[in-house]
């Protein structure tokens, strides 16, 4: 029943809104944070909890060591699209879809063709000299030859483009989310367990009656939404799409 629901608002809406967390892209092999197999749970050699070095003040105190773990458990660069990110691309394609919001960094979703991808916690696809604030792409940080990759022009520190503990989010993109999900007439979230703030904030901005969690855990947002799917992003999106006239 919920599936046929979330089938009749998809095809009777052209104004769509996908917020996204990390359990969109679990599904594409990259490990989450919080659930029993995340980042934070699983044992790692390093002195230093997860959190800790994947902040501000540790970046800058001990840059070689973050960028020790950053390369090791932040970067997967075999990591393809599934079907949760292609099925975004396609409803996005035939104009039903205005945005993706994402909490993610792996840039998987511009990679199975979404255009309007708004990235609250950056890319690790984007790195920048810190000093000369010039642009490098991921690739010239993977193949350093140095554990910390300096810039080729002026030798300062470049640093990912991603969103630090103890960092703010990019105001403009906060701003465009907050903007995509008031007007939104389906929102669309997945993936995600809405603990994280002030990422899991914006839901409030919602006015709209069509309020779809799909999660495989339950969230505190699950009172307040209109549509509660405990099962497999992927599967559910990809399913939805399949059943979709062209």
């Amino acid at each position: 029943m919920s599936f046929e629901k979330l089938k009749e608002m998809v095809a009777s809406s052209d104004n769509i809104v996908f917020f996204g967390g990390a359990g969109v892209s679990t599904e594409s092999g990259i490990p989450d944070f919080r659930t029993e197999n995340g980042i934070y749970r699983t044992k790692n050699n390093y002195s230093y909890p997860p959190e800790v070095m994947l902040s501000h003040s540790f970046f800058m105190q001990h840059t070689e060591d973050f960028y020790d773990f950053y390369k090791a458990k932040m970067i997967y660069t075999a990591a393809k699209p599934n079907a949760a990110h292609l099925a975004l691309a396609e409803l996005e394609k035939r104009g039903k879809l205005k945005a993706v919001i994402t909490q993610n960094i792996d840039s998987l979703h511009q990679q199975a063709g979404s255009k309007n991808v708004i990235e609250l916690h950056g890319s690790v696809q984007r790195n920048y000299c810190m000093k000369c604030k010039k642009s490098f792409d991921l690739d010239y940080v993977m193949n350093s030859n140095q554990t910390v990759p300096v810039c080729d022009s002026c030798g300062g520190i470049v640093k990912p483009d991603v969103v630090l503990y103890e960092e703010e989010l990019d105001s403009k993109a906060i701003s465009s989310a907050v903007k995509y999900i008031s007007n939104a007439d389906v929102l669309i979230i997945g993936g995600t367990s809405l603990v994280v703030y002030p990422a899991a904030g914006l839901v409030q901005y919602y006015r709209g009656n069509k309020l779809v969690l799909i999660n495989k855990s339950p969230t505190s947002y699950d009172s307040k939404a209109n549509l509660v799917i405990n099962d497999s992003i992927g599967k559910v999106l990809g399913g939805i799409l399949d059943q979709m006239p062209l």
